[in-house]
């Protein structure tokens, strides 16, 4: 039984369909579908990729697989993972800004990073850095209050409010000085060099392109700050007998529970660039779309203020059941990873399909999120889905973390980020938006908006 079948949605609630790219035609040219690859991934996906269980298709004379049925997800993801590799050109594009970090690597350098980091996410580890959230969050509704009734870049403010989150949990100190820099580097990287040209896709991993070259550059100059932030971190020195009051002390602490070693500083450096950037960026731009969604749907704003409301000023995100379901909405219709694309290391077989070695097999949970055979209504937005007493979707047709050994392994960590963050914005400020200009998601790397509009925002 799918999804659609056992959802029983009321059919008086207000359905609100946001925008979204419009499918790419059946006759698009391969050539055509690369350029637009380079813009927005999400854009050369075709009605069928939302309707079938598999699109097979061609990729430099490879086969390549769409798949969106939940077992065949749950084969590639979690039963035979370490069958399936990411692709040459994600190491192309993430390695120069992540290195060997979590995110990336691969086999036992993988299992050494995993064992090492979990105990630094685990929900006690992170309640402990629940205070810096709060904190930065409250700042940040402080320094809007001066912007109230005029237009705002909310994406920026976003933006700039998780990228404190992440400096603060991260080294206990703010990014006042050093933000800037930060933001620069990600703005370049994103613009100029995480785009895959075509040579990235055609040419086999090790066979530079210009582009790697470039990318090459890029990392001696972003290593270099990285390096700078953890040597002004460990000149604070710890606290004699307190336990670790940041992620880098829990980091650095952290052993291996099978082998006891500790990461190199070279590694250390690659897991900071991983939590700095996966961490606050992907929130930023889920928090983005959550108050974007919320200006075009005033009737669940103001229930998700009326709970933060009722709360009565007492935080706490296993009782913000409607603000937690508005953030799971969200990220299923726009979900930070849009596509999970690995290679196959060796042949396999599954859901009837015969795979080869260095076939592509493409998991999209932008596709798998709204496909017609699993959601209702699967392109509203509907945050009734996520609340007792519909059931809870299909462990594999909801992915906004990835699933299986590789889940995204501070996704608790975001979680409590973006509900916390959320109740106290919308419990402070009413938010609307300051045109009426759709706003197209795009996928680049992660699910962006194609442009940051104006909001507008007033005190509650």
């Amino acid at each position: 039984m799918s999804i659609a079948e056992v959802y029983d949605l009321p059919v008086t609630h207000h359905r609100l369909v946001p925008p979204t790219p419009p499918r790419a035609p059946a006759d698009l040219s391969f050539l055509k579908r690369m350029r637009m690859m380079r813009d927005s991934a999400i854009a050369t996906w075709g009605q069928p990729a939302y309707e079938e269980d598999v699109v097979q298709g061609n990729f430099f004379g490879r086969s390549s697989f769409i798949i969106n049925t939940p077992d065949a997800i749950r084969h590639v993801l979690v039963d035979n993972w370490e069958n399936y590799t990411r692709t040459p050109t994600g190491f192309r594009v993430l390695r120069p800004m992540l290195g060997q970090g979590l995110l990336i690597a691969e086999g036992r350098a993988w299992k050494h990073q995993r064992r090492t980091l979990a105990p630094a996410f685990t929900p006690r580890a992170v309640s402990t850095l629940v205070p810096h959230m709060i904190a930065v969050t409250d700042e940040t509704i402080a320094a809007l209050r001066n912007k109230t009734g005029a237009p705002i870049d909310l994406r920026e403010s976003m933006q700039r409010m998780t990228l404190e989150i992440a400096g603060r949990t991260m080294f206990s100190f703010g990014m006042e000085r050093h933000g800037p820099a930060l933001r620069d580097f990600v703005m370049e990287y994103g613009d100029k060099l995480a785009r895959p040209h075509l040579l990235d896709i055609a040419l086999p991993l090790w066979f530079k392109t210009p582009q790697d070259f470039r990318r090459a550059r890029f990392r001696k100059r972003w290593t270099a700050f990285v390096a700078m932030l953890m040597a002004e971190r460990r000149a604070t020195g710890k606290l004699d007998g307190a336990p670790p009051r940041d992620l880098f002390e829990l980091m650095e602490a952290a052993r291996d529970p099978e082998t006891g070693k500790a990461f190199t500083d070279e590694q250390l450096g690659d897991e900071v660039a991983t939590m700095i950037l996966a961490g606050h960026e992907t929130t930023a731009t889920a928090l983005f779309w959550v108050l974007y969604l919320l200006a075009l749907d005033p009737s669940t704003q103001d229930e998700v203020a009326a709970e933060v409301k009722d709360a009565g000023g007492v935080l706490d995100v296993e009782r913000l059941k409607f603000t937690r379901a508005v953030i799971d909405e969200t990220m299923r219709l726009y979900p930070p990873a849009f596509l999970i694309a690995r290679s196959a290391y060796g042949p396999d077989q599954f859901s009837g399909l015969s795979i080869k070695t260095n076939d592509v097999i493409l998991i999209a949970p932008w596709l798998l999120h709204r496909h017609e055979k699993l959601w209702r209504d699967p392109n509203a937005f509907i945050p009734q889905r996520f609340i007792a007493p519909q059931p809870p979707p299909d462990r594999f047709a909801y992915l906004p973390f990835g699933a299986g050994p590789r889940v995204c392994v501070g996704a608790h960590f975001a979680q409590v980020e973006a509900v916390l963050a959320l109740a106290k914005l919308i419990g402070a400020y009413r938010v609307s938006l300051a045109d009426n200009m759709p706003v197209i998601p795009t996928g680049v790397v992660t699910t962006q908006p194609d442009r940051a509009p104006m909001f507008v925002i007033k005190p509650r």
